[in-house]
């Protein structure tokens, strides 16, 4: 096993989640109980929602207590839970070095979304975003990946489970495939939350090496590529990472993505009025798209007060949607969840961060 990380001088004990089936029946046996435990011990976790090791009560009490001894449940400290008006919830978790990630809950009438991070902070720097307005600190372990997932779980009601995952929080998920593959596939796994990978969405702001190294995992998982510009003039400005990428080589790693996985892609843009949103910038982005497998989804601005940028109005938001329907692209305006909270990615970790500073 790795060694631990040390926090002053007390050891981190790993989350017992981080282990997968085959690595939590092996523990098992070295600890001297049999392997089918391991079964039992993922049932409490992902199944029975369990909050302590304790309240694993047809496990042996000697196997609770080395449980305890070795790993962790929730080692973040919950340090905001916000409850909006149409019943988005939206968490923010401190971790063991101090740092701060967020995650949401998003409940419609037969789904249960739920939105997670997989860095501290981001490095692509998209201008309109208040993720990325401290930087990137570090990417997340796949246990802080998967502890997010097992604390929204617990939020829901008997009777209600997460049904979808959009992994369009904070950060890059393609900066950190190394930590989110591992903790998707224990969510896709039986034994997990038993989750369709065509129930997870992973966003991209587009890194095309990246694009394609999912693709080649052979998964059935959603892409959704953070497009934001019909061309890389405006697109430069807004995400500056595209001066080293250009639109055209993110859109032909897109294309290799649909045809490796047969999964149509959509791309994000976020409408900000006065730099992206006009007739043109409609037009230019379906001549784009006109030849491809693709759907977008608009994304009026969400309000940050430390950005200039604001939404349109509706009846412009209306034109870019109908400009698009004629060329044949099919779009959606996305729906604004939590308004009454601080809802968009990053707004309440750049609160807290800069409360902390104060």
């Amino acid at each position: 096993m790795t060694p631990l990380p040390l926090v002053g001088t007390s050891a981190i004990k790993p989350r017992v989640y981080e282990l997968d089936a085959a690595g939590l029946a092996a523990w098992c046996e070295a600890a001297g109980f049999p392997a089918y435990r391991a079964e039992q011990i993922r049932r409490w976790i992902f199944g029975r929602r369990a909050n302590d090791f304790a309240e694993m009560h047809d496990v042996p009490a000697a196997l609770r207590t080395a449980l305890s001894n070795d790993f962790s449940l929730f080692p973040a400290r919950r340090a905001q839970h916000q409850v909006a008006s149409d019943r988005t919830e939206k968490l923010l978790l401190e971790l063991h070095d101090g740092q701060f990630i967020e995650c949401v809950l998003m409940r419609e009438t037969d789904r249960r979304t739920i939105c997670i991070s997989t860095q501290v902070g981001c490095a692509m720097g998209c201008v309109f975003c208040a993720s990325g307005l401290l930087g990137l600190k570090r990417n997340l372990t796949t246990g802080e990946i998967l502890e997010q997932v097992l604390r929204l779980d617990r939020l829901l009601q008997k009777g209600e489970q997460i049904t979808n995952v959009v992994v369009m929080g904070i950060g890059e998920p393609l900066a950190n495939l190394k930590s989110l593959i591992p903790a998707l596939d224990t969510l896709n796994e039986k034994g997990g939350l038993g989750l369709g990978a065509r129930r997870i969405t992973i966003s991209t702001v587009g890194l095309p090496e990246k694009i394609r190294e999912l693709a080649q995992l052979g998964k059935q998982y959603n892409l959704a590529v953070s497009l934001h510009a019909p061309n890389d003039e405006i697109r430069d400005r807004l995400v500056p990472v595209n001066d080293k990428i250009g639109i055209d080589a993110i859109l032909d790693a897109a294309d290799d993505y649909f045809t490796i996985t047969g999964r149509r892609v959509t791309y994000e843009y976020v409408l900000l009025s006065g730099v992206n949103d006009e007739p043109q910038h409609a037009r230019q982005l379906a001549k784009r798209l006109q030849s491809r497998i693709a759907h977008v989804n608009l994304i009026p601005m969400n309000g940050v007060s430390e950005l200039e940028f604001v939404a349109p109005t509706a009846p412009r938001t209306v034109e870019f949607v109908q400009v698009l329907e004629s060329f044949g692209i099919p779009a959606t305006v996305r729906k604004r969840k939590g308004a009454d909270i601080d809802a968009a990615c990053g707004q309440l970790r750049l609160a807290q961060e800069r409360e902390a500073t104060v």
